[in-house]
């Protein structure tokens, strides 16, 4: 009896002893599938990212419910495609007055509810008055860019109206050009901001956060700023050929991932943490080598093809999510919240319908993803198209309003959306037509209000 006792004494002692995992969310803006070394990036050398993917879980069929920022990032924070939440059509403008409602429950907002410190550090654009700013969205404190980095306070007229090259080639003599704030809470604290040393000082701010909420549970999202144009980077970092340009900002972030993690095993927590590294939408082709690479897939930002909408993703947390693995289950931002739900040891509660989807045994015992479809939307929030395992419908392609001939593509063996099967399979056309149509309807009918009113 005597040692029942002890044995039960440790059983609580152990249980009392642990704690809630912390979860950090790495987002960086437009950068494409193939711009990490080990999604196979030829000339970006990525060696701390990397080592997280070598210590953790690659995911290479993951995917963003938009192609552009706002509706992508009101995804991932709520688990529902942007239309469920009005945050759908395109992206906020500095002249636009509204945002995420602040009703909705964040995943920000369901951490905080169980006694996690919650900190948003980089580029928000959900919004950008105070009624919904990160502070009224589950976060305790936000530091950053309230929109993107070529946007300007307070109207969006202000610009250098300079070629790309030019700004990369005149640091000091262009980073005035945007008028862009830099916020703490609710208040400008920097106009225009300094974005040689926007990436750094987010990643100083990460620190002393993780720091100072050491001995609890704590969400950090880190959305950073870069690599959305304009680029820049501290004069330390700064490659003076502006053909390197997106490339040597996507080395200074690996760098600055790699401080955060260095942070996190200097004060033991690695093995109490999570981390989710992936991005809002793919590269911004246009830019050339100011933008990424989506190879092998097609197109990028914009776009509802594969390069717009699948993005790399590394899930790490060591002793919690297996090592060295890679998962081709598809899976999506959406799903994140329900998913680190239950990871935290906090379950979503029934309440507004959402339409991610729990996949934290995918990610800890490796079994099949509870998602076996996914709408696709265009940039300005209109139906494109569905995915139902391997296959992928496509109604609209390309950004553009007016459908085209159907598109539909067998991903498995042509991931780079290159030989339309429409023709071929026109059963399973119209069945997957009528899917998304059934879908997208129950959506819109319980589609909730944004905050304010777009124009």
């Amino acid at each position: 009896m005597k040692s029942l006792a002890l044995l039960l004494l440790a059983g609580l002692a152990a249980t009392a002893a642990a704690r809630d995992p912390n979860v950090v969310i790495i987002f960086t803006d437009d950068q494409g599938y193939n711009d990490l070394g080990c999604f196979g990036s030829p000339r970006i050398r990525t060696p701390q990212i990397d080592r997280l993917a070598a210590e953790g879980l690659k995911l290479t069929d993951f995917h963003v419910p938009s192609p552009v920022c706002s509706p992508s990032r009101a995804g991932l924070l709520t688990g529902c495609y942007p239309k469920r939440v009005g945050m759908h059509r395109h992206v906020v403008f500095p002249a636009d007055r509204y945002g995420l409602h602040p009703d909705e429950i964040t995943l920000a907002d369901h951490l905080k509810k169980h006694g996690y410190a919650t900190a948003c550090i980089g580029k928000w654009h959900l919004g950008h008055q105070p009624e919904v700013l990160p502070t009224a969205q589950g976060f305790d404190r936000y530091f950053g860019i309230p929109y993107s980095n070529d946007m300007s306070h307070p109207d969006n007229r202000r610009k250098p109206g300079l070629t790309m090259d030019k700004v990369w080639n005149d640091p000091a003599g262009t980073v005035g050009g945007w008028n862009t704030p830099l916020m703490r809470d609710t208040e400008i604290i920097e106009l225009p901001v300094d974005q040689r040393t926007i990436t750094r000082r987010y990643t100083d701010e990460a620190i002393r956060f993780v720091e100072e909420n050491r001995a609890r549970p704590f969400f950090l999202y880190l959305p950073h700023s870069m690599p959305h144009i304009p680029l820049y980077l501290p004069e330390d970092a700064h490659d003076p050929d502006p053909q390197n340009a997106y490339k040597a900002v996507i080395e200074h972030i690996d760098t600055e991932t790699g401080r955060l993690i260095a942070k996190l095993r200097e004060l033991g927590l690695e093995k109490d943490t999570l981390v989710i590294y992936t991005t809002d939408n793919g590269p911004w082709l246009q830019f050339k080598h100011h933008g990424g690479s989506a190879a092998p897939l097609r197109d990028g930002k914009g776009t509802p093809f594969e390069g717009g909408v699948r993005v790399p993703c590394i899930v790490w947390g060591p002793g919690r999510i297996p090592a060295g693995k890679t998962s081709d289950e598809l899976l999506s931002t959406i799903d994140l919240l329900p998913t680190l739900a239950t990871l935290s040891g906090h379950p979503l509660a029934e309440g507004k319908p959402i339409d991610g989807l729990d996949a934290s045994a995918t990610l800890l015992k490796g079994e099949k993803s509870p998602r076996r479809e996914f709408l696709h939307y265009t940039s300005q929030g209109a139906l494109a198209g569905i995915r139902q395992d391997d296959w992928k419908l496509l109604v609209m392609g390309g950004g553009k309003e007016q459908p085209p001939a159907p598109m539909l593509f067998n991903l498995a063996k042509d991931v780079g959306e290159s030989d339309n099967l429409a023709a071929a399979h026109p059963e399973r056309v119209a069945a997957m037509r009528a899917r998304m149509t059934e879908l997208d309807g129950e959506i819109t009918r319980q589609a909730r209000p944004i905050w304010g009113t777009k124009k």
